[in-house]
C-alpha cells in the first residue's frame, strides 16, 4: 500500500507541480503527517524532491526529473475497466485504485496531448452526485474490506462466507460460489450460487465477508449479462408478489415502471391516462411505491390496496388539517 502511495504522490507532484503537503495529504487520503514521511522517504531514495519555504512553498519535483513508475497494478487495471462508471467504481471498492491508476495514464501521456486532456477534464462533468432538482443520487454505501474480499473470492474463484442481513431479517452466515459482480443504479449486487440455486445479495446488506481456500463450484466462463436477466426473471416470479391495476398519468409513467418490478399490461384509456397492470415484490413494496406517486397514480385493484393507501392519506390530512404546528 505504501508504495503504491509513494508512485502516486510522485505522479501528482510531476503532473500539478508545486503542492503543499495539505494538498498531497487530501489526494492520497492520508495525514499530513504521513505525506511528510513520504517525502522525506523518497528524499532518501534519492528522488528530487524538495521543499520550497514562504507563502506559496510546497513540495516539488525538479523539472527534468522522469519516471518509469507508470506500470498498472491488477486493481489498477480492473478500476480502469469498469471507469466508465464512476460509481460502479466505488460500489466495488476500487475508487481509490482508479485514482491512482489515472494518475499513471496521465503521466504515460506526450506533454502536449497531457496539457490537452487535462484542460478538456475541466470541461466535462461525469455522473454528478445530484440533479438538476437538487435531488441526491442514491449510491449504495458499501465497506472496502468486505467489498475487496468479495472481489477476491470472484476472481480467485473461492467459495465465500458472507454474514448477510436481508430487509427485516437478522443477519445470518452463508457459504455461497460467487458468480459476478453488477452494478445498477448506484447499486451493488453479487451474483452467486447456494446448494445449487441461483442467487442475488445487495452489497450494502453484506456485513461481513471472508473468502475461503476451497474452491467454488462454477462454470469457467460466464455471461453474466444473461446471467443478470436470468436473476431478475426468477425474482419476479417468486415470494409473495402483488399485481396491482392502476392508472397513471402518461407524464409519470416512467418513474412509475422505475418502482416496479414488471409491467404486465398496458393500454391508453379514454380519459388520457394509462391503464396498467404492475408487479410488486410484496404488498408493503406496493404501498411504498405508489404513495411516492402521489395523485398522479391511482390504484383500482386489488381494494385492500385502496384502502391501504386511503388510511394512510387520511391520518397524514388529520395530521395537518386544522390550525398551527403544536409547540
Amino acid at each position: 500500500m505504501r508504495a503504491d502511495r509513494l508512485v502516486s504522490l510522485v505522479l501528482l507532484l510531476r503532473q500539478r507541480g508545486r503542492m503543499t503537503a495539505d494538498a498531497l495529504a487530501r489526494e492520497l487520503r492520508v495525514s499530513t503527517r504521513t505525506v511528510l514521511r513520504d517525502v522525506e522517504a523518497l528524499s532518501a531514495a534519492g528522488l528530487p524532491v524538495y521543499a520550497e519555504r514562504g507563502r506559496h512553498g510546497g513540495f516539488v519535483l525538479l523539472p527534468d526529473f522522469q519516471t518509469a513508475l507508470t506500470g498498472l497494478n491488477h486493481d489498477e487495471a480492473l478500476a480502469l475497466v469498469v471507469a466508465g462508471s464512476r460509481r460502479g467504481s466505488q460500489l466495488f471498492g476500487l475508487g481509490s485504485a482508479l485514482a491512482s491508476a489515472m494518475l499513471k495514464l496521465v503521466d504515460a501521456l506526450p506533454e502536449g496531448l497531457r496539457e490537452s486532456a487535462a484542460g478538456a477534464a475541466q470541461r466535462l462533468l461525469i455522473d454528478p452526485e445530484t440533479d438538476l432538482l437538487s435531488r441526491r443520487v442514491a449510491t449504495d454505501e458499501v465497506s472496502d474490506a468486505v467489498v475487496a474480499e468479495i472481489r477476491h473470492a470472484v476472481f480467485a474463484g473461492r467459495k465465500l462466507n458472507l454474514s448477510y442481513a436481508g430487509a427485516d431479517q437478522v443477519p445470518k452466515w452463508r457459504t455461497v460460489d460467487p458468480i459476478g459482480l453488477v452494478t445498477v443504479r448506484g447499486q451493488g449486487y453479487l451474483l452467486a450460487t447456494r446448494y445449487g440455486a441461483d442467487r442475488t445479495y445487495r452489497l450494502s446488506l453484506v456485513l461481513a465477508a471472508k473468502a475461503l481456500d476451497e474452491p467454488a463450484q462454477r462454470p469457467d466462463t460466464v455471461d453474466l449479462d444473461r446471467t443478470w436477466q436470468e436473476h431478475n426473471a426468477q425474482l419476479r416470479t417468486g415470494g409473495d408478489q402483488v399485481t396491482v391495476l392502476i392508472r397513471v398519468d402518461p407524464a409519470r409513467r416512467d418513474q412509475v415502471v422505475d418502482t416496479a418490478l414488471a409491467v404486465r399490461d398496458e393500454e391508453a384509456h379514454a380519459d388520457g391516462w394509462l391503464r396498467m397492470s404492475v408487479v410488486f415484490q410484496d404488498a408493503r413494496h406496493a404501498e411504498w411505491a405508489l404513495w411516492q406517486h402521489s395523485t398522479c397514480a391511482e390504484v383500482l385493484a386489488p381494494q385492500g390496496l385502496r384502502t391501504s393507501l386511503h388510511n394512510r392519506a387520511a391520518t397524514l390530512a388529520i395530521r395537518y388539517g386544522g390550525g398551527p404546528a403544536p409547540e
